[in-house]
């Protein structure tokens, strides 16, 4: 995924169904700078980190 789909996401009011490593995530904070998103899992919220925007997938 690149920068500016994923600060589309993060701003949008929808749910869109993103992965990362295969685990569904929620993108909380995109940073253009180092081109990192904070995530977290979706069945595990506490679970934060920062990934990079190129490892996540939009799923259709």
């Amino acid at each position: 995924m690149n920068v500016g789909r994923a600060k589309e996401i993060v701003e949008s009011p929808e749910v869109f169904n993103v992965t990362y490593e295969g685990t569904p995530v929620i993108i909380q904070h995109v940073d253009e700078t180092t081109k990192m998103a904070r995530i977290y899992s979706r069945t595990e919220p506490e679970d934060e980190r920062d990934v990079p925007v190129l490892n996540l997938i939009e799923e259709g």
